[in-house]
C-alpha cells in the first residue's frame, strides 16, 4: 500500500508539472501571437521598409561604384570602401526596422554594444583580419591587377579583389585562392609586378672542354638579338660554378615584366639549338669505367 501511495503520488506531481509547461507554453505562443496581431501593422512597415531599404542601399553602392570608376580611384580602395559601407547600410536599415516595430533604440544600441563586445571576444581572427585588410590598403605591399607569392603558404596568382576579410586570387591555371588578410599583413610576400622590368636569370651545364670564348659569344649574340632582351640594361654571361660532369654557365638580361616568363622560355630554346649548331656540349651525370686487360691471377 505504501509503494502504491509513493507512485501514485509520484505519478501525480509529474502530471502536474507536465500541466504547468504546456500551460507556460500556451500562454507564451498566446502572448506571441497576441504581440504579433497588436503589431501587424507595425511588422508590415517593418519588412516592407527592410526590402525598400537593401534595394535603396544597393542602388547607392551602384552609384558610388561609378563614382569610384570615374574618379580612377584604386580598385582595392574602392572594393573595401563598398564592402564596409554595404554593412553600414544593412545595420542601418535594420536597427531603423526595429524602432519601427517598437523597440527601443537606446535599449538596442546597449545590447548591440555589449553583443559586439562578447562576438569580438570570440572572433578575434575576423578582426585581425579586418586590421589587416586596412594595412594593406594604406602600406599597399600589392594591389588589384599584381602578381604575388606569399610566404605562408606559397600560394601565388593575380589578385583579382581586396575585400574587408579577404584577398582574392587568380592562379595561372584558373583558380580562385582566396587568403585571410591577417595572413598576408603578418608575413612576408613577393610582389612579381610592382616593378616594371624583372631580370631573367637561365643557368645551363657545359663540358670542361668547352671553349669559354666561343659560349660566351654564342650567348652574346642571342642577347643581343632577342626581341624580349632590354638592350639599355646590363647583360652577363659567366660560369657560376664547376660541378662533377661539367660548368654552369649563367646568363642574365633584363626584359619588361609582362615579358618575363615568354623571354624565359625563349631564350632556353635559342640557347640549346645554338649549342647544338655550336657542337657546344650539354653534359648530364655519367659514370666513366675503365676495363683493364684480362690479368692472370697467380693462386
Amino acid at each position: 500500500m505504501f509503494l502504491e501511495s509513493v507512485k501514485g503520488q509520484a505519478v501525480a506531481e509529474a502530471t502536474k508539472g507536465v500541466e504547468q509547461s504546456a500551460g507556460l507554453i500556451r500562454n507564451t505562443i498566446d502572448n506571441v501571437i497576441n504581440w504579433v496581431i497588436a503589431k501587424s501593422g507595425s511588422l508590415l512597415m517593418a519588412l516592407l521598409f527592410i526590402a525598400i531599404g537593401m534595394k535603396v542601399v544597393g542602388f547607392i553602392l551602384k552609384v558610388l561604384r561609378r563614382s569610384f570608376s570615374r574618379s580612377r580611384m584604386d580598385d582595392s580602395v574602392a572594393g573595401f570602401l563598398l564592402s564596409g559601407l554595404r554593412v553600414l547600410g544593412y545595420v542601418l536599415v535594420f536597427i531603423t526596422a526595429a524602432t519601427i516595430v517598437g523597440f527601443e533604440v537606446t535599449s538596442f544600441v546597449t545590447v548591440l554594444g555589449t553583443a559586439s563586445l562578447a562576438i569580438g571576444l570570440a572572433l578575434q581572427g575576423a578582426l585581425s583580419n579586418l586590421a589587416g585588410g586596412v594595412l594593406i590598403l594604406i602600406l599597399k605591399p600589392f594591389q588589384v591587377g599584381d602578381y604575388i607569392v606569399e610566404s605562408d603558404k606559397k600560394n601565388e596568382g593575380t589578385v583579382i579583389s581586396i575585400d574587408i576579410f579577404y584577398t582574392r586570387l587568380r592562379t595561372p591555371d584558373n583558380k580562385l585562392v582566396v587568403i585571410p588578410n591577417g595572413k598576408l599583413a603578418d608575413n612576408s610576400l613577393m610582389n612579381l609586378t610592382d616593378e616594371v622590368k624583372r631580370r631573367v636569370e637561365i643557368k645551363i651545364s657545359i663540358a670542361y672542354n668547352s671553349d669559354i670564348n666561343l659560349v660566351k659569344n654564342v650567348v652574346n649574340d642571342i642577347l643581343t638579338n632577342n626581341s624580349y632582351v632590354l638592350q639599355d640594361e646590363p647583360k652577363n654571361v659567366f660560369i657560376d660554378s664547376f660541378d662533377n660532369s661539367g660548368m654552369t654557365l649563367g646568363i642574365r638580361g633584363w626584359v619588361k615584366t609582362p615579358d618575363y616568363w615568354t623571354a624565359t622560355w625563349e631564350l632556353r630554346e635559342q640557347v640549346k639549338s645554338a649549342f647544338d649548331e655550336k657542337g657546344i656540349e650539354i653534359p648530364y651525370n655519367r659514370l666513366e669505367v675503365d676495363l683493364l686487360g684480362d690479368q692472370k691471377m697467380d693462386d
